[in-house]
C-alpha cells in the first residue's frame, strides 16, 4: 500500500508468513472474476474466502429466486387459462416445488465449485480475513503481506435491530428462504424492492397468502410515478399491499391452535393501525456490506456514515491512488451481478500490470430488471435525474400494453412504457417500464444508450409484426414526434398529449 509500505517492510521479517503481489478477499462474483483475471499474468496471488465458495447469485440470489419464479409462472398459467378455453384443476405440492429449487440450485453451484477446485490449492485460503494496524492480512494462523488488495467481501441481508430476537425462527431473509422444505400457508414480506417484490409475487402465485409491506408507496424501485402506479395495478392481484405503511412492532405468539406465529403491528398510509399474523416474516429491506469489520481503515480507506468507501473509481474499484480495490456489493455502487462481474474483471486487470491482457471495462449503462409478471425494468437515467438537469430538454414517449396487439393475443396485456428522449441530441436518455418482455426492451435500449445510437437509427431498424417489441416502436415514434415540437415543459406536454 502506498501509505503503509514502510510499516509493511519493517514488519515483513517479524511474523509475516507469506508475501504476495495480489490478495483477493472474498470469492463471490466480483472476487472470482478478479482472481481469474489477475491469475492470467501473475501466479503470486491468493484468494481468501469466509463461507461458501460459490456466489450470492447462485446460492441465495438470482438463480434460486428465478427457479421459484419459474414454478410460479407454471402454476399461474395452469390456473388461469380459462379465457383460452382451457380448464384444469391445479394442485401445487410445496415440498416438490422447494425440492426442485434446491436441486437445480445445487446443479448451478456445481459448475462454480468445479472451477474453484481447479485453482491451485496453495492460492486458496478458507477463513475470515482481518487487516491489522500494520496493513497485514490476518487469516487463520497466517500473516500475509500483499502489495495490492482487492476487497470483494459482498453483502449480507439487513435486518432491523431486534427483529432476529423478537421473531426467532419465523424470520426469513433471502439467505434463508430457499432452505424451506415446503411452502408456508402465509407470509409477510417487508420491502418492495427487487428482492421483496419478486419473492412476494412468486410465493403468492404458488398459493401462499402474501402481505407486502413497504414504507414508500413504490414498488420495484420505480421513480416514474405513472409507471409505478401501473406496476402496482398490474401486480396487486393475489397479494395484499400495504404500501406507505410503518411497522411499529414485531413479535411471535401462540395462536388458538397452539402454533407459534409471527405478528406485525403496523400503521397504514391512512394512519390507521392494524395487525398481521402468519407463518413467516420475510425481511427484504436491502443488503449491507460488511467492510467495516475487515479493518480497511488500516489501509487508509475512508468510509462514510453508510459504510460506503469514499473516492472509489466506479470503473475499476480503485480507492484513490491506493493499491486497494473495492468491488462488487462491497463498494455499495450498484448491487447487480453484471456490475459485480465487470468491476471484478476490471480490478483484476488493473493489478495484473500487463497492458496486452488487461482490459478495463467502462462503467455499465444503469440497467435493472425485475422478473415479476409483468416484468419491471429501468435503464439509463431516471426521470428524476433528467428533471434535475436543466440542460436536458427532454420528451417522453409513452405506450400502454393494455391493448397492444401481441400482448393482448398472449393475454399478458397490462403495462406501460416511458422512453425519455433528448431533443438536443436525438438520443435515448433512459426508460421505465412495467409490462411483458420488459427484459428484451431494456436490453435494446441499454445497447442504444451504450453505443450512442440515435432515436432515428433505432426506428430505422425493422420491428417484426406481430411482436410485443412493436410497443417500443410506438414509444420511440412518439419521442420522435415530440422532438419536432418546440420545447415545452414536461407538465405542459403531458396535459396536451
Amino acid at each position: 500500500m502506498n501509505t503503509t509500505s514502510d510499516s509493511l517492510n519493517n514488519s515483513f521479517n517479524s511474523g509475516v508468513t507469506r508475501k504476495v503481489a495480489v490478495a483477493v478477499i472474498g470469492a463471490g462474483t466480483a472476487g472470482q472474476n478478479a482472481f481469474r483475471q489477475a491469475l492470467k499474468t501473475t501466479k503470486d496471488i491468493v484468494i481468501i474466502n469466509d463461507g461458501y465458495w460459490t456466489t450470492t447469485c447462485v446460492t441465495v440470489g438470482c438463480m434460486p429466486s428465478k427457479l421459484l419464479i419459474a414454478a410460479a409462472e407454471r402454476a399461474h398459467a395452469a390456473k388461469y387459462s380459462e379465457e383460452f378455453g382451457i380448464h384444469s384443476k391445479v394442485t401445487i405440492k410445496g415440498n416438490q416445488v422447494m425440492a426442485r429449487v434446491q436441486a437445480e440450485r445445487s446443479h448451478f453451484e456445481s459448475y462454480i465449485e468445479k472451477q474453484v477446485e481447479s485453482w491451485p490449492a496453495d492460492k486458496k485460503i478458507s477463513g475470515r480475513a482481518h487487516i491489522n494496524e500494520e496493513g497485514l492480512i490476518e487469516v487463520n494462523d497466517e500473516l500475509i503481506k500483499a502489495d495490492r488488495i482487492i476487497v470483494a467481501t459482498g453483502s449480507t441481508p439487513f435486518i432491523p435491530d431486534g427483529w432476529s430476537e423478537k421473531l426467532g425462527d419465523t424470520l426469513l431473509t433471502s439467505d434463508s428462504v430457499f432452505e424451506l422444505s415446503d411452502l408456508p400457508d402465509s407470509m409477510a414480506v417487508v420491502g418492495a424492492g427487487a428482492v421483496g417484490l419478486e419473492l412476494a409475487h412468486a410465493f403468492a402465485r404458488l398459493g401462499v397468502a402474501v402481505t407486502l409491506f413497504n414504507r414508500k408507496e413504490r414498488v420495484g424501485g420505480l421513480i416514474d410515478e405513472d409507471v409505478n402506479a401501473k406496476a402496482i395495478s398490474c401486480l396487486s392481484e393475489g397479494m395484499n399491499f400495504y404500501l406507505g405503511s410503518e411497522i411499529n412492532e414485531v413479535s411471535t405468539k401462540v395462536d388458538d391452535s397452539g402454533r407459534r406465529v409471527a405478528t406485525i403491528e403496523y400503521t397504514d398510509k391512512d394512519n390507521k393501525d392494524g395487525s398481521w399474523q402468519g407463518d413467516y416474516v420475510l425481511v427484504a429491506t436491502g443488503r449491507r456490506n460488511t467492510i467495516d469489520r475487515l479493518g480497511v481503515e488500516n489501509l487508509s480507506v475512508e468510509l462514510d456514515d453508510k459504510n460506503r468507501p469514499k473516492n472509489v473509481d466506479k470503473k475499476t474499484g480503485q480507492v484513490g491512488d491506493l493499491e486497494v480495490y473495492i468491488v462488487g456489493d462491497a463498494n455499495v455502487h450498484l448491487p447487480f451481478l453484471h456490475v459485480a462481474s465487470d468491476e471484478g474483471f476490471s480490478a483484476g486487470s488493473m493489478v495484473c500490470g500487463n497492458d496486452n491482457d488487461a482490459y478495463i471495462r467502462p462503467p455499465a449503462t444503469p440497467l435493472s430488471i425485475l422478473f415479476t409478471d409483468p416484468q419491471i425494468m429501468t435503464v439509463g437515467k431516471s426521470k428524476t435525474e433528467i428533471e434535475e438537469n436543466p440542460e436536458l430538454e427532454y420528451v417522453i414517449g409513452e405506450v400502454s400494453f393494455d391493448n397492444q396487439g401481441r400482448s393482448r393475443i398472449m393475454g399478458v396485456n397490462c403495462g406501460l412504457l416511458h422512453v425519455y428522449g433528448c431533443k438536443k441530441t436525438d438520443r435515448v436518455l433512459g426508460a421505465s417500464m412495467v409490462g411483458p418482455d420488459a427484459e428484451y426492451i431494456a436490453h435494446i435500449l441499454a445497447t442504444a444508450i451504450t453505443n450512442d445510437i440515435t432515436v432515428k437509427q433505432l426506428l430505422d431498424a425493422p420491428f417484426y409484426h406481430p411482436t410485443i417489441l412493436e410497443g417500443l416502436r410506438t414509444a420511440l415514434r412518439e419521442v420522435q414526434h415530440k422532438m419536432a415540437i418546440p420545447y415545452q415543459s414536461f407538465d405542459t406536454q403531458e396535459s396536451n398529449s
